[in-house]
């Protein structure tokens, strides 16, 4: 993992493996699917679930710092605590949860190469056992939006002002064709298509069969032919910002792009907005 620009947010199974008696870590899985903690899971991993635990449960908007700091707490999470994130779908979830936390500046965190299916796969113990961890000081955080989250008049304006844009979803979605993935229900916008001028580089490019992310060339080669170079502001998004806050973690962290941030509204805002320009 040293060929990646900041080799430090990343750790292997075998890592992970090595360090799960260490009180100073915290296993967290967070999924799509948010039964699959429970049918097992890797041994003292808490669960963070995506809608439950990280969104607002009446505005579309994240938890607040309070939010946050009682989350923290119940986790067993100081703001001294390393926290090592893994899901299913290849990670993407994982990387979600990631950038929610950085949100809140907890950057003692990192992501496990290959998420919950590598783990499985080579065959790693799994256990239903419920962990139980002290009640942790977590003092309150600021929330700091701008640096790392655009919003929609943001967009418009990166747009206007010739930004750079990634549409991280499935050739379909772009098009205008589908309104969500593949096989998935079709709602959630009014309009199909992208934002003008994105470059199309689905997020799963990014990976390897077994989940793990490609090399640093292989990266640079997918992303600087399209146009997604390191020099440029970037803004990445897809249908409600999770595929893209997987983009957002390969182009910050692996690649080291000094300006990356997630529109998180994605399709499901930008489709329903009045006005706002499509491409099909």
């Amino acid at each position: 993992m040293s060929e990646y620009a900041h080799p430090e947010a990343l750790v292997s199974t075998s890592w992970v493996a090595e360090h799960l008696n260490d009180a100073n870590i915290r296993l967290v899985e967070s999924n799509e699917d948010v039964l699959l903690y429970g049918t097992g899971h890797i041994p003292g991993a808490v669960n963070i679930d995506w809608v439950n635990d990280l969104n607002d449960p009446l505005v579309r908007d994240y938890l607040d710092g309070e939010g946050f700091s009682q989350l923290m707490a119940s986790r067993g999470i100081s703001p001294d605590t390393t926290v090592i994130f893994y899901g299913d779908k290849n990670n993407w979830w994982a990387c979600y949860a990631f950038w929610v936390f950085q949100l809140f500046g907890h950057t003692n965190a990192k992501v496990m190469n290959g998420g919950r299916a590598k783990w499985v796969a080579e065959g790693r113990p799994m256990t239903k056992d419920l962990p139980e961890y002290p009640i942790a000081g977590y003092p309150v955080p600021v929330r700091t939006d701008y640096k790392i989250r655009a919003f929609r008049d943001q967009v418009m304006h990166h747009l206007q002002s010739g930004g750079a844009l990634v549409d991280v979803r499935s050739p379909g979605e772009f098009s205008g064709d589908l309104l969500h993935m593949p096989d998935y229900p079709q709602e959630g916008a009014v309009r199909g298509g992208h934002i003008p001028g994105a470059a199309n580089i689905p997020w799963a490019k990014a990976a390897n069969p077994d989940g793990t992310f490609k090399s640093a060339a292989e990266l640079r080669e997918l992303y600087e032919g399209q146009g997604i170079t390191p020099d440029k502001n970037v803004v990445a998004y897809c249908r409600i910002g999770e595929r893209s806050s997987h983009t957002w973690f390969v182009l910050t962290y692996l690649l080291g792009y000094p300006s990356v941030r997630n529109y998180d509204g994605s399709w499901t805002e930008w489709g329903n907005s009045v006005g706002v320009p499509i491409e099909k």
